[in-house]
């Protein structure tokens, strides 16, 4: 019986603390969605180039492509299932838990996360065509060799 007991707790406390761990994860998706479009704007003012790198550019314009959708059809952040399945319905949080969950979720009508979800999106998309990212397009080191124009090739 104790044996059981023991075993309960210690599933309780590491469900606990992956659903910490899955909390931490999903505050540093926000963190990366929202400082990524105010460091590309800052970027910008201050002619920062890192901030044109296309690789960040297209994982954050994908991060918050997806956020919008999911939102768009209804469905659940993965993240925030997958934490709630964890902490099943007794679970206590830490007290990093409970402060990263309060900046994380509001309470407020669902049309409103659609709604900033999409202007968000949207404004990601604009900063494309202000602030457009650059593929590296030469190797360092490598010679560079003329494009060669229709006439040239005979």
């Amino acid at each position: 019986m104790l044996r059981q007991q023991t075993s309960g707790v210690r599933r309780h406390c590491v469900n606990a603390l992956l659903a910490d761990l899955v909390l931490i994860v999903h505050f540093a998706f926000v963190l990366f969605v929202v400082g990524g479009l105010a460091l590309i704007l800052i970027g910008a003012a201050a002619g920062w180039q890192w901030v044109r790198n296309f690789w960040f550019r297209i994982a954050h314009l994908a991060a918050i492509a997806f956020v919008a959708a999911e939102s768009l059809v209804g469905v659940w952040c993965p993240l925030t299932v997958w934490e709630d399945a964890l902490r099943g319905t007794g679970s206590d949080m830490s007290f990093i838990a409970r402060w990263v969950r309060a900046m994380l979720f509001w309470n407020l009508p669902e049309w409103v996360f659609t709604v900033a979800y999409c202007a968000f999106a949207l404004a990601t998309v604009a900063t494309w065509w202000w602030m457009r990212p650059e593929r590296a397009h030469k190797q360092q080191g490598a010679p560079q060799r003329p494009l060669s124009s229709a006439s040239d090739s005979s």
